[in-house]
């Protein structure tokens, strides 16, 4: 019986993501700020009148959360396990072709897809590089289960992050979340948070376009060595060429 209403809650879980609307208005809240309901439909290019039915399915099933302030109707993602939720799809997700458009929009996607926010926590190629030498240099730990060893709470600690904090957070201090554009995991957790709030205190990280963050010359010189990777491994992709021919 249990199961029959464990698989009942699923199928609404999947159905308010089966929309293409409502999964993109999801997505776009992976930036972590809470947007008005006028923005999203902007960006979802709908009606605010059928945004607003949407975000309501998405706020009764538990995958929003709204705030009012005056006349304005704020949503953001419910939490860090929504987020996981969400980008865990997206990685599971068929990789849909590349559209043809302008270079700019290709610079956009290639910027996306090397550094970016999901949810609170760096994504994409450079969260990815993060992860794997966080493991390589034996800071984390998944033989049993994804943990912080006693050398990444040293390591943490030296660069800043209170590890006293990280040590009461009521959300695991680590675990991986799915990138969907490597396809491999990426650091969230506590800790992921943490590391993206002090890369941009620091100068390390700075906003880029939407979620797209930025590496600064000085933040790859200085995560390289807090690393211990070779500078070049954090180097972005260069960017695409050109369209030969007329437009």
């Amino acid at each position: 019986m249990s199961g029959g209403i464990e698989g009942r809650g699923m199928a609404e879980l999947a159905s308010l993501l089966a929309d293409g609307t409502r999964a993109g208005i999801c997505v776009a809240l992976l930036d972590g700020r809470a947007w008005t309901a006028g923005e999203l439909a902007r960006r979802a290019g709908v009606a605010p009148s059928t945004a607003s039915d949407h975000l309501t399915r998405l706020v009764r099933g538990g995958l929003l959360v709204e705030e009012r302030q005056g006349r304005h109707r704020y949503l953001r993602l419910a939490g860090p396990s929504v987020a996981q939720l969400i980008e865990a799809l997206a990685g599971h997700a068929p990789t849909p072709p590349a559209p043809a458009g302008s270079l700019r929009a290709a610079n956009a996607n290639g910027a996306l897809a090397y550094a970016r926010t999901c949810y609170d926590h760096l994504a994409g190629r450079l969260g990815v590089l993060m992860y794997d030498a966080l493991l390589a240099g034996g800071r984390l730990d998944r033989s049993s289960g994804l943990t912080l060893t006693s050398e990444g709470w040293a390591w943490a600690a030296e660069l800043g992050v209170p590890v006293h904090v990280l040590r009461t957070a009521r959300r695991p201090v680590v675990r991986d979340c799915l990138d969907w554009t490597e396809r491999r995991p990426h650091l969230a957790g506590a800790l992921g948070a943490a590391l993206c709030r002090c890369f941009t205190d620091r100068g390390w990280i700075t906003p880029g376009a939407g979620r797209a963050v930025r590496l600064t010359p000085t933040g790859r010189s200085a995560l390289a060595e807090t690393l211990d990777v070779p500078e070049q491994t954090l180097a972005p992709p260069p960017p695409p060429a050109p369209a030969s021919g007329r437009a």
